[in-house]
């Protein structure tokens, strides 16, 4: 069994799934509206919002759409994507990218469960936790 996030964005899913996709590499799917057969297109619908958007990197997987209904399009609550990696400077790499144009909620650093973490919201509203693995010897 597995969880993969799917989420939601306000017009921007993208823009978002594409800078994603500069961040972390893999296999990027955008899917639009403009893909849907014509009896599946809701009237009024911008044709060019994302209907379906995947992320694919190794054995992860995190999905998207835009959300054509919500206005306004409010910040993500209650969750946050977890990006974690056995790299240090990896860890720091992804959190400055995620933060370039967000808002850092919590400063990267060491802690006592990790030797790199950090939180922050990006430019696009996602809340993410960045962190390096500690070492498997405890060190």
């Amino acid at each position: 069994m597995a969880f993969h996030p799917y989420l939601f964005f306000g017009g921007n899913c993208r823009e978002a799934f594409t800078r994603y996709h500069e961040i972390f590499g893999g296999d990027l799917v955008l899917l639009d509206m403009n893909e849907a057969p014509p009896d599946a297109r809701s009237p009024g619908i911008d044709p060019n919002l994302i209907i379906h958007a995947a992320l694919k990197i190794g054995d992860a997987l995190v999905m998207a759409s835009d959300d054509p209904i919500a206005d306004p399009f409010g910040p993500v609550q209650g969750m946050q994507v977890n990006y974690s990696t056995t790299d240090a400077a990896d860890a720091q790499r992804v959190f400055d990218a995620l933060a370039d144009g967000g808002q850092i909620t919590g400063p990267f650093g060491p802690t006592f469960f990790s030797p790199a973490f950090g939180m922050c919201v990006d430019r696009f509203g996602t809340p993410w936790m960045v962190s390096a693995d500690p070492p498997a010897d405890g060190s």
